[in-house]
């Protein structure tokens, strides 16, 4: 049965999907924020999903357990998926919203054989407490309705990420914006200014602003 909760910041949903026996959709004030099937944790529905799911598969040999710092949870689509493709790994994840954790945790619980540890926190605040080097991958999925919070999207920011990553490590973001794409060109500029490769990864139809 659909299930409907008051959380820190909205109205929480989570919808069962008639079409897969234990998959269910997050939303958040009506929008779709995650989605997963507890019985397939290596199925990602949402193409944001499977775009940062290619990153992670790509930035080590396959099967090699990673130290992954998630900045947003949501339903935790993706280190469900981390924990599945590379047994062994550990994963924190930081998410401001404590009574979303709290309803994915009861509805939704990790395996128990996953090395996950879930933080209600502020992603920046979590950050900057962060150790030097202690993450191969991090990955931030944060929104504040439909926008990056603002003191996520700063070369200050950027710098403390880097910080937090080995030496080899990777920044994987999930940005939203439309044509002509004003706040995505000053994102990459951002994060050009601190690390020495940036790519961006997105639908051809995308970038035709469609």
């Amino acid at each position: 049965m659909p299930v409907t909760r008051a959380v820190d910041h909205g109205i929480a949903k989570l919808l069962p999907d008639v079409d897969r026996r234990r998959a269910w959709l997050l939303t958040v004030d009506g929008a779709p924020q995650s989605y997963v099937d507890l019985d397939e944790p290596t199925h990602l529905e949402f193409e944001y999903a499977r775009r940062l799911g290619h990153v992670l598969d790509c930035v080590a040999p396959d099967g090699q357990p990673l130290d992954v710092l998630h900045l947003g949870g949501g339903a935790l689509t993706l280190p469900r998926y981390v924990a599945a493709t590379r047994p062994g790994s550990h994963q924190d994840v930081v998410d401001a919203d404590r009574g979303l954790l709290d309803l994915v945790a009861e509805h939704l619980p990790l395996p128990a054989d996953t090395d996950i540890a879930v933080h209600g926190a502020d992603a920046r605040h979590w950050l900057r407490a962060a150790p030097d080097g202690s993450a191969d991958v991090l990955v931030a999925d944060v929104f504040g309705g439909s926008r990056v919070p603002a003191h996520l999207t700063t070369e200050a920011y950027a710098r403390e990420a880097e910080r937090v990553l080995r030496p080899g490590g990777s920044y994987a973001a999930n940005l939203a914006d439309g044509a002509p794409f004003a706040f995505l060109r000053s994102q990459l500029a951002t994060f050009r200014a601190v690390f020495a490769q940036v790519a961006l990864i997105a639908e051809p139809a995308v970038l035709r602003g469609r």
